[in-house]
């Protein structure tokens, strides 16, 4: 019996021209029965890396996936597509678990997609080794790797599969790996035995913004208001990410009570509710979600306009995974930080206080330590970014990130430093930064003068610089890993390296803090958007075809995209399409999508033209 081949399934199922990047590479070695890590970046079309082959090769294919929501979006997207698709999960009844066996017995289910626990589970086992497996799909395969920013310890189990089931491909899939990440995936998915495919982790068209913190609520307020066009609220979707479920709600609060559509999403509230939320989200043109990081992994809407963090977050795994929810379908999106030192003293109290060996505790200071050098670099984030990634941009700036819209220059500091230190070390180690900013400015309080402080040789040496400047410079001194402050009261204490700087043999290089420019605070860029390049005519037609796709989507309770992309409209409101032939050439229109919507569309179509 002949197959299709890779590029006609493209084409007359998914209805798209070419492969992207090296999708075409993976697909022929996972059907020569390779193994496979990949690591794409969102957006990037994972997915098609192993639906395909499901669909080239006789048998099933098993997707394992961590969230029953990313598995119901799945299913329901292959299902439009007219692909032969089912989840087992615990929001099935024993008919849907029934029926979905019937399906896999008599050989017309093509994918099947189970969480990590379903699948390990010896009766799960047991059933599937008596039948023909085509592959493996371990998605979000970072949340086996206890460095990553996603560790599930369910995954774990599935370092059998390859033992259990050696004649069957497996491929891992992930936008979110570093090197120790993909070395442990590698190691315990694979034995080692496995072809690694990096894509790379760019993502140009999200613009990257660090703000130091003063006042989180004016800040994100701010931030917000710059994105309003003639004072009115900005209809677009975003993602306001805080630490605590305190702050989420308080953060909600703050935006309803300032006119934007927003609603909180964390851990602590009713399933139902959480639920409720997230599927108004899911299909609002303009909610701002206020979430944990308990909201994110699984959330594929692509109009997603920024992501904007109230605080620092764990580590740049889990920093890139965030802002990657923005933009995914191209578009221009920013990722806006707020970080303080209150921020870097929470994150090591956060990874002293685990539960975990010496070894994950230093490398999770590690990355703390790698995502504050992101924060306080000098040039160029992207490039910080992508060098943490062992990935590189090609050229020395991005041109979308605020050191590139508003360089700012680093001077020496080493003496001023040396001061900081000195004070420190005069203290007993045994005082905060607002305590030591107060002794370098020589001022006399209650507190100086009680301890004798006004004594010290650093009281007043401090004077040329402002109490701004003195505590960024400790901020700053706090990210390089000169000094570090107590778990339980905030006090600095000198490291190693702080002492080899404040004997003279070391170096330390200062970057005055700068507001950003109210023009890139967060304001839209004005440049490209999905109608910008439609003739005036079709972007009237744009705007319907998206009101109806709505329409579609919530009758069948999907999100919006499962539907049709935004692309694929724009492909529409340009082309026009009158006819069936002509509707089955648009952007992601394969046959599955011809046949259930296009005679619907169609006949919008004409009687909107």
């Amino acid at each position: 019996m002949q197959h299709p081949t890779a590029v006609a399934l493209l084409k007359d199922v998914f209805g798209f021209p070419a492969f992207r990047d090296r999708q075409s590479e993976i697909i022929d070695a996972i059907i020569s029965g390779k193994n496979i890590l990949a690591i794409m970046p969102t957006g990037a079309g994972k997915s098609l890396c192993f639906q395909i082959p499901a669909l080239m090769k006789p048998g099933l294919a098993i997707v394992v996936s961590p969230l029953i929501s990313l598995m119901q979006n799945q299913v329901a997207a292959l299902r439009i597509l007219g692909i032969e698709a089912e989840s087992l999960n615990s929001g099935n009844s024993p008919e849907d678990n029934d029926r979905v066996w019937q399906k896999i017995q008599n050989g017309t289910l093509k994918l099947l997609y189970v969480s990590p626990e379903r699948l390990m589970t010896a009766g799960m086992l047991g059933r599937i080794a008596e039948l023909q497996i085509t592959l493996f799909a371990i998605d979000e395969a970072h949340c086996i790797s206890q460095w990553g920013a996603a560790f599930r310890p369910e995954y774990e189990a599935l370092s059998e599969l390859h033992v259990r089931f050696p004649g069957v491909p497996i491929i891992a899939l992930t936008a979110t790996a570093d090197k120790a990440t993909r070395e442990q995936i590698c190691q315990k998915i694979f034995s080692g035995q496995a072809k690694t495919y990096l894509t790379g982790f760019d993502r140009p068209n999200i613009s990257l913004k660090v703000e130091i913190k003063n006042g989180w609520k004016q800040q994100l307020l701010q931030f917000l208001k710059a994105r309003q066009t003639d004072g009115l609220v900005q209809k677009e979707n975003g993602i306001v990410y805080c630490l605590s479920r305190k702050k989420t709600e308080e953060a909600a609060a703050l935006l309803q009570d300032n006119g934007f559509h927003a609603l909180p999403y964390h851990a602590g509230m009713p399933s139902h509710v959480r639920e409720e939320n997230l599927n108004r989200f899911m299909a609002s043109p303009d909610l701002i979600m206020v979430a944990t990081i308990a909201f994110g992994m699984g959330i594929d809407k692509a109009d997603i306009r920024f992501v904007f963090h109230t605080d620092l977050p764990a580590s740049p795994e889990a920093y890139y995974q965030e802002i990657g929810r923005a933009g995914r379908d191209g578009l221009p999106a920013t990722a806006h930080m707020l970080y303080g030192m209150d921020d870097i003293r929470m994150r090591r109290m956060f990874i002293d206080g685990e539960n975990a060996d010496e070894q994950h505790k230093r490398r999770g200071h590690q990355r703390l330590n790698a995502l504050l050098s992101f924060c306080e670099a000098p040039e160029c984030r992207r490039v910080s970014l992508l060098h943490y990634f062992d990935d590189a941009l090609g050229r020395s700036k991005c041109g979308n990130c605020d050191l590139c819209e508003n360089p700012r220059e680093t001077i020496d500091a080493t003496e001023a430093g040396r001061k900081f230190l000195s004070a420190v070390y005069r203290t007993g180690q045994s005082f905060g930064v607002g305590h030591i900013v107060d002794i370098l400015l020589g001022k006399s309080n209650e507190r100086t003068e009680r301890l004798g402080h006004t004594n010290l040789p650093t009281f007043g040496v401090g004077t040329d610089l402002s109490s701004g400047d003195w505590k960024s410079i400790a901020r700053q001194l706090m990210a390089r890993g000169f000094i570090t402050a107590d778990m339980d009261y905030g006090s600095l204490k000198i490291t190693d390296d702080g002492v080899l700087l404040l004997k003279g043999q070391e170096s330390f290089r200062y970057r005055p803090d700068v507001k950003l420019k109210k023009a890139n605070s967060g304001r839209v860029r004005r440049g490209r958007n999905i109608t910008s390049d439609l003739p005036e005519e079709a972007q009237a037609l744009f705007l319907a075809l998206k009101s109806y796709r709505k329409e579609l989507a919530s009758e069948r309770a999907v999100p919006a995209y499962v539907i049709f992309s935004d692309k694929s409209l724009h492909d529409m409101a340009l082309h026009r399409p009158i006819t069936l032939d002509q509707f089955g050439e648009m952007y992601g229109v394969g046959a599955g999508k011809k046949q259930t919507f296009g005679p619907e569309f169609v006949a919008f179509i004409q009687e909107n033209s």
